[in-house]
């Protein structure tokens, strides 16, 4: 107990308390909006589960800002393996959510479903730091760049082969391609990257990819697929619908037509951003926004003030993963982007999503805690 009351003293005194704080209120105002999109059902499953998960979500928080993240670094071929065994997971437990897509693992113990693509961004993160960070000096050699690739590229085939989330998969390919950027590759690589996408993509376009997946990026240029709304376009109309209903303020809370309805479909997790946009209104969406950007701004500070190569990686991996969900879901729930299943951070239904993003704030309040940690040669000039 001595113990504890040390790490706490140390924790309110050296942690980012103001991200922690940042983060409850926007989990917080998740759980009130979940409250109201829920509320057709007559029960408050979801949101007694969303706020077991923002309790977990706080605990991680402390323990992940008490662990030198050098700790997990060092260790990343163990990182490696976590995810691959908890993404192999999928094979025996693996179960469809809300979108048909076989991405959840309904473990026999756990009283509620884990989705391992949301859970090994974290690990994925740090592994990818800490191989920019080996080799730092020579960050644009063959060697790095084939190190990099294969990391991201196979964690993406895995979930691409196992779940067929490609939303899930392209916030993989975002942190990478930010990550690479800011640790210093050269532009040659990224334009090499880019052509070869694509050089790739007619044939992906043609053999990979079916009709409605076409269909969902094709109807964002092309007006005259399904312009009734009632097949592939049904999702957007809806969402536009709920929006254009909010007006400025909005219909209040418990009280949006469609939302207490059950007329948006997944109005409590990828639609919520539309369903506040009907209740709270174009206000309401702007203090969301706003929210969460103080968010990824506080991301990007602590990794602007740290010293440490590898540390600021994290913290700007991290911040990535976050502006590309933010961007999409919001994006989606416009029009202006296809409809591919990503959650909106800390407000979103899900344990899984919650809990992740506690632990990937842990890690940043963490690096807060230590921005000149002692080990700085361990980065530099490591023995592999």
């Amino acid at each position: 107990m001595q113990k504890l009351a040390q790490a706490l003293r140390e924790f309110f005194r050296k942690g980012d308390l103001l991200l922690l704080l940042l983060c409850c209120a926007a989990t917080v105002f998740g759980i009130v909006i979940i409250s109201s999109a829920t509320n057709y059902y007559g029960n408050a499953r979801y949101v007694l589960i969303q706020s077991f998960a923002l309790v977990l979500g706080i605990a991680i928080y402390f323990v992940f800002t008490m662990i030198d993240v050098d700790i997990f670094a060092e260790r990343r071929d163990l990182l490696f393996v976590f995810n691959l065994c908890l993404m192999l997971l999928i094979i025996p437990f693996g179960v469809a959510g809300t979108t048909g897509q076989r991405s959840w693992i309904d473990l026999p113990l756990l009283p509620v479903n884990i989705q391992p693509g949301e859970v090994c961004k974290i690990p994925f993160i740090i592994i990818l730091a800490k191989t920019m960070s080996v080799h730092q000096e020579r960050i644009s050699s063959l060697r790095s760049i084939l190190h990099m690739g294969f990391h991201t590229c196979f964690i993406i085939l895995l979930i691409l082969i196992l779940c067929s989330d490609a939303g899930v998969a392209l916030v993989y390919a975002f942190i990478m391609i930010v990550m690479a950027y800011l640790a210093g590759v050269k532009l040659w690589w990224f334009l090499g990257g880019f052509a070869a996408v694509a050089a790739a993509a007619p044939f992906a376009w043609q053999y990979v990819m079916n009709q409605d997946q076409k269909n969902r990026i094709m109807m964002i240029f092309d007006p005259t697929i399904d312009p009734e709304g009632l097949g592939i376009r049904w999702h957007t109309r809806q969402s536009l619908s709920s929006l254009s209903n909010g007006g400025l303020t909005g219909q209040g809370l418990f009280n949006g037509a469609r939302t207490q309805t059950g007329a948006l479909n997944a109005q409590h997790t990828d639609f919520i951003f539309s369903a506040v946009g009907e209740e709270l209104g174009m206000l309401g969406c702007v203090f969301v926004l706003a929210l969460l950007s103080a968010i990824v701004v506080r991301c990007v500070y602590v990794g602007l003030k740290t010293n440490n190569y590898m540390n600021r990686l994290i913290c700007f991996g991290i911040a990535a993963m976050l502006v590309f969900q933010i961007a999409v879901n919001a994006g989606m729930c416009l029009g202006v982007f296809p409809v591919i299943g990503l959650t909106l951070p800390f407000i979103s239904y899900g344990g899984s999503s919650v809990v992740t993003m506690f632990m990937a704030m842990g890690v940043v309040s963490g690096i807060y805690m230590r921005p000149s940690p002692d080990s700085e040669r361990h980065y530099i000039t490591p023995k592999y």
